[in-house]
This record gives C-alpha cells, sequence and structure tokens, in this order.
C-alpha cells in the first residue's frame, strides 16, 4: 500500500496516472476503502470493521462535543440557545454550550455605546459615526417626527439624540423584534409627553437640562416594561425651535420684546436714580430740620437756666438785681448808637454844646440802609 516515488511511471500518490490535463481528482469511495483496510491492520486481534466504526464514530463525537467551547470577550455577553430556544446569558470568559446544529451562540457587544436620532436622519449608530458624519455636514429633518405640541398649545420643533447600551444580551436579541425602532419609538412618545406638559419658554430656555433629564428616566422606564434588555446612558437634545415656516415672524416678536425689556430697564434705572436722588434729598431737609431742631431746643433750654438763674439772684437781692438788668439793658439798648455825652457841670462855663445833627442823621440813615 505504499505511495510509488516521484518519478514512478508517473503515477500520483493515488495510483493513477497523469494525463495531458494535469492529475485526475482522487475517487472517494477508493479512499474510503483503502482507509479502512489500513485502519483494520493496526488494530490487535483484528477487530471488525462494526468496532472500527464505534471508535471512529467516538473520535468524532469527541471532536463535535470539544468545539462547543467558546470565548466571550470583555465587551461581549453570550447568549446559549439549544434548539434555537434561549437557555443562558454568559458572561466575559471561556465558556461551553452545545455546539451546532443543537446549540447555538450570540456574541454581541454591549459596552458599545449606540444612538437613536429622533427628529433627524444622519446615517451613523454610534458616537463616533456621529463625529465622522458632522464632519460632512449630511443629514436630512424628519418633520413628522420633529413638530410637537407644548402644554401651551404651541407647536415646536424638536430634534434629540437617545444614547444607549445593551443592558441584558438575552432579552435584547428575544424579548424585542425590533430594538433600535422600539428606541426611537419610545423617545419620541416620552419627549412628546414632556413637552405636552412644559411650556414653549421654558423648554427654549432654563428647561433644556430638566427636559433631558426626565426624558432619559421616562423613555428608561417604558423600555424596561418591554423587558427591552436596553439601558439608556443621555438624551440630548439638538434644536428646539418655532417651526421654520414661522422662524422668521417668531424672530421679529422676539427682537420686539428684547427692545420692550431693553425700555422697561432703562425706565427702571431711571425711576431708581429719581427715586434714590429724591431720598436723599428728603434725608438731608430731615436731618437739618433735627439740626434746627436740637437748636433750638438747646437755645430755649439755655434761656430758661438763665432765666431761673437771674430770678434766683434777684430773690436774694432784689436791688442789685434790678440794677444790674438796667444797666445790661441799657448797654444793649446804647452800644449801637452815635451818642454825646455832656457832662452836667460844664452847664455853667458858657460853652454852648455843638451837636453835629446832619452828621448824625446822615449816619444814622447810613445804618438804616
Amino acid at each position: 500500500m505504499a505511495w510509488t516515488p516521484k518519478g514512478g511511471g508517473g503515477q500520483g500518490p493515488w495510483g493513477s496516472g497523469s494525463t495531458g490535463g494535469g492529475p485526475r481528482p482522487p475517487d472517494i469511495e477508493e479512499l474510503l476503502r483503502r482507509g479502512q483496510d489500513r485502519f483494520k491492520s493496526v488494530m490487535p486481534g483484528g477487530v471488525g470493521r462494526t468496532r472500527g466504526l464505534i471508535l471512529i464514530g467516538l473520535v468524532a463525537l469527541a471532536f463535535w462535543l470539544a468545539s462547543g467551547f467558546y470565548r466571550v470577550q470583555p465587551e461581549e455577553q453570550g447568549v446559549a440557545l439549544i434548539f434555537g430556544k434561549w437557555v443562558a446569558t454568559t458572561d466575559p470568559g471561556l465558556r461551553y454550550n452545545l455546539p451546532a446544529p443543537i446549540g447555538a451562540v450570540y456574541k454581541p457587544k454591549v459596552t458599545r455605546e449606540n444612538l437613536t436620532n429622533v427628529g433627524f436622519r444622519a446615517g451613523f449608530e454610534t458616537p463616533q459615526e456621529a463625529r465622522r458624519q458632522r464632519q460632512g455636514g449630511a443629514r436630512s429633518d424628519v418633520i413628522e417626527e420633529s413638530l410637537m405640541l407644548t402644554g401651551d398649545e404651541n407647536i415646536i420643533d424638536v430634534q434629540f439624540v437617545t444614547f444607549w447600551v445593551i443592558k441584558d444580551a438575552g432579552e435584547f436579541l428575544f424579548q424585542i423584534r425590533n430594538p433600535a425602532q422600539t428606541v426611537k419609538d419610545a423617545s419620541e412618545s416620552a419627549m412628546r409627553e414632556l413637552l405636552g406638559k412644559s411650556g414653549f419658554e421654558f423648554v427654549r430656555t432654563k428647561g433644556r437640562v430638566k427636559i433631558q433629564d426626565e426624558a432619559k428616566t421616562l423613555i428608561q422606564s417604558i423600555l424596561n416594561d418591554y423587558g427591552a434588555g436596553i439601558s439608556v446612558t443621555r438624551v440630548q437634545l439638538q434644536k428646539i425651535d418655532p417651526p421654520g415656516r414661522v422662524l422668521d415672524s417668531f424672530r421679529d416678536v422676539q427682537a420686539a420684546r428684547a427692545d420692550k425689556e431693553r425700555a422697561v430697564n432703562e425706565a427702571q434705572a431711571y425711576l431708581n436714580e429719581v427715586v434714590q436722588r429724591a431720598e436723599g434729598e428728603a434725608q438731608k431737609i430731615v436731618k437739618e430740620a433735627e439740626g434746627y431742631k436740637q437748636q433750638k431746643i438747646a437755645i430755649a433750654s439755655g434761656e430758661s437756666q438763665r432765666f431761673l438763674s437771674v430770678y434766683k439772684e434777684y430773690l436774694q437781692d432784689k436791688s442789685v438785681t434790678t440794677r444790674r438788668l438796667y444797666l445790661e439793658t441799657m448797654k444793649s439798648v446804647m452800644s449801637g448808637m452815635d451818642k454825646v455825652l455832656i457832662d452836667n457841670q460844664m452847664g455853667g462855663s458858657g460853652v454852648v454844646p455843638y451837636l453835629p445833627l446832619r452828621e448824625l442823621g446822615r449816619r444814622g440813615g447810613e445804618t438804616t440802609q
């Protein structure tokens, strides 16, 4: 049964000669027959064909069973099936399941962050593809999804992205028919519900962060009810604007509202300035009046104390006090007058006193003026 060496009449290893068109394909039946004969020759005691076939089957079975080992990578989860039925979800590592055709294993990536666009289409499914797509600038709006009604009965154009990962690979594969479509429908439904409870201006301005957080929670609740095996990581609002047909009018209204607010602020600033100035002047007048009041009270108190002290001296010696009062009164009256004093002793000397009446009158007039 040894093969003919090279150069032996042009025969190949299967004992067939070569033709002009090249070597002929081996005869399968002949190959099996020779294999069985060689196997019988090495079996002890000349074991029959049946035992040989059983041994071959056992070896083949062992190889088939060994092929059921599989490895789950760290970013994956393994989903094991037996006769098409989901029986287990396995973590990363070396695992075993019955091989095909009885068993099967799916290993979806559970750490990759997927995204679902609502209100527009951009042709990407991961954040990395989204960054590349933004550089290219290709995207299309879906008006049927983006137009939503707010709580104050205004229409708003909303576009947002829901980011999600696979939480349970088995539920993800077998609990829902179309996971990506389910996420989109749940996201759109949750956003419409939240906007229906909120005002237009609130959504466009200070309510963006709150809407994103509440939408994430509500979408996750819906997917949990479905048993989708999906975890929502975040919701990101892309655009919140009035519909395109009324956008110009809306901007005009916003500009008019800004002008109104500016005018109100300027008027309020002027009001505050005038009021503060008036309050300052009022405080100044009040303080001056308080000072004048205290001054008059102090003067009156001093005069009363002086009167009481004089009256006390008067009670002790009336003549002295009366003379003193007379002299003080005459001093205060005569101190500001032009006067000439003539001694009585000069009356018999023959000297006639000269009084400059005109000069005194002139001085008196100047003083009066």
